[in-house]
């Protein structure tokens, strides 16, 4: 029951961030909005003991793990199989070298043993796909530079959760097992690929074996809820079967991923319900997962503060998070640009986009469950806090400077508006055209005035106490009343054609509007 509660809250303060940045703070970042309620939540008491307390598996195979199953299923199989010697040599490579000097140069300073100090160096090692795009909003990452990131963030966690566990043996035995280390990541990583091919494809043709039986069946009133719910439980059960086998769950996620965009893109007609289903899910679970990572991080970040005997030496933990920040700056900068040969401007665009986030912080907690001394936990705890505040800040501001800033949307949305109310007035004036009754035309004009936006609040409670003493309507006026919807959709889908015809610019508004009239006209005919 408490950790109904728990995720009760913190859900709840995640949308209360989507609708404050949607209505009211639309200058500001939602994932900085997240943060604060977050630490709100945390500093009154009352609401910080129903949340319950940090648990690093429970958090990687609840929050991360759909997170980057739904950021695989975004990605090309084709891009992954063309980048894979790029994706090897940015998540196995680069990663080693950034831990490697960020463990050096945190010895060199003498706050640190040696293991101690590869603890912190990994647990820094792996970015977060998430956390990076809080700090790009409203700006362009060129298209390589993003790819680069993605393809980094999706895969080097597995390498960060073995040089972590490299590092804590060293830390408990005193000496490091190369042999041994080596041998786990290649169990690990070619084990979490090989659980989560096998895995996705045997859900997808489970899945795909109940679609086209039915179809075949002709058995139209089949809504493919089932086939939804095991969709939206994929991504926590391969999480979960990849780690009882001590593999990568989530190189496994990713890979499950990667298999389900190419599922997607083949069976769109298969069930086409289905699918727009999916993708409304995939879109909401992925804006409240992220909004959890955010407003957990808060929590966390004032929980940390708290009965930490480490707080008294501020100088280290700053220190020590100011140095992995910036050896990981620093190498990704000098890899990026001479061993990938791109521009400096590009490679500075790499370097800071490789913000930590939500995967830093539960590799940090891993560390509590383990033999490590409790005043080094928090050393460690304090310095990764210090380094993600980092990585967030710095590019936020920097990449304002560096970065082109998106088109004006407010524009956009304006031409939107306006040729949305074009074809709805068409459609009305079509309406009005043809013989309806004075009830049947009020309802759909009520209806079509409000697809552009034309009605009130005191509009809708009119229409809504006609509605509720509205008596069913028989067979032949709800035929008449579907032709009439019908009329009206195919008059706005004609304003359309004949708009794209005359202005090529024009045609991504276009595409949009049409998009919203097959919405439409869907709602309409399934009731």
């Amino acid at each position: 029951m408490d950790l109904v509660l728990s995720t009760g809250v913190v859900i709840t303060a995640a949308v209360i961030g989507i609708l404050l940045q949607r209505h009211l703070l639309h200058a500001i970042p939602i994932n900085y909005i997240n943060v604060f309620l977050g630490i709100i939540i945390a500093l009154i008491q009352m609401f910080n003991h129903t949340v319950a307390s940090f648990h690093s598996e429970l958090f990687m195979g609840s929050v991360v793990a759909p997170l980057l199953f739904y950021e695989g299923m975004e990605t090309r199989f084709y891009l992954v199989a063309k980048k894979w010697k790029v994706i090897l040599s940015l998540t196995v490579v680069m990663v080693l070298a950034c831990c490697v000097v960020a463990g050096l140069a945190t010895h060199a300073f003498g706050i640190a043993q040696m293991p101690l100090a590869f603890i912190l160096a990994a647990i820094s090692t792996p970015t977060d796909a998430t956390a990076s795009d809080a700090v790009s909003d409203g700006l362009i990452i060129p298209r390589k530079e993003r790819t680069y990131l993605k393809m980094e963030s999706l895969f080097n966690d597995a390498s960060g959760i073995i040089l972590l566990n490299m590092a804590i043996l060293w830390y408990v035995n005193g000496y490091i097992n190369f042999p041994q280390t080596l041998g786990n990541f290649l169990y690990s990583a070619i084990g979490g690929v090989i659980v989560g091919f096998l895995l996705a494809l045997l859900t997808i043709l489970i899945r795909q074996s109940i679609l086209h039986m039915n179809n075949m069946r002709n058995n139209s009133s089949y809504n493919g809820t089932p086939a939804l719910v095991a969709f939206i439980a994929t991504p926590f059960v391969i999480y979960y079967l990849a780690e009882a086998v001590h593999v990568s769950g989530i190189i496994a996620v990713v890979c499950a991923g990667l298999l389900h965009n190419a599922e997607a893109e083949r069976s769109r007609l298969t069930n086409p319900r289905l699918i727009i289903s999916s993708n409304v899910v995939t879109e909401l679970l992925t804006e409240i997962l992220n909004g959890i990572v955010f407003v957990m991080l808060g929590i966390v970040l004032v929980r940390i503060t708290r009965h930490n005997v480490v707080l008294n030496k501020p100088k280290e933990w700053l220190l020590i998070g100011l140095i992995l920040y910036l050896s990981n700056v620093i190498v990704r900068l000098l890899y990026i640009r001479f061993v990938m040969k791109i521009s400096w401007q590009e490679a500075w665009v790499f370097s800071l986009g490789g913000v930590h986030g939500a995967v830093t912080f539960a590799l940090t907690y891993m560390v509590a469950e383990t033999a490590v001394k409790r005043t080094d936990f928090e050393m460690v705890l304090m310095a990764e806090a210090v380094l993600i505040i980092l990585s967030l800040l710095v590019p936020t501001i920097v990449f304002r400077f560096i970065l082109k800033q998106e088109p004006d949307t407010r524009e956009t949305q304006k031409k939107i508006n306006y040729f949305r109310k074009a074809m709805v007035r068409n459609a009305i004036d079509r309406i009005n055209q043809i013989y309806l009754p004075d009830e049947l035309r009020r309802q759909i004009i009520f209806d079509l005035r409000s697809q552009m936006g034309q009605t009130t609040l005191l509009h809708f409670i009119y229409a809504f106490r006609i509605t509720l003493r509205q008596p069913d309507m028989n067979a032949a006026q709800t035929n008449t009343l579907e032709m009439a919807y019908r009329l009206a959709f195919h008059e706005e889908r004609e304003y359309l054609s004949t708009i794209s015809q005359q202005e090529e610019r024009f045609m991504p508004i276009v595409t949009h509007l049409y998009s919203e009239i097959l919405m439409a006209e869907a709602v309409i005919l399934e009731d």
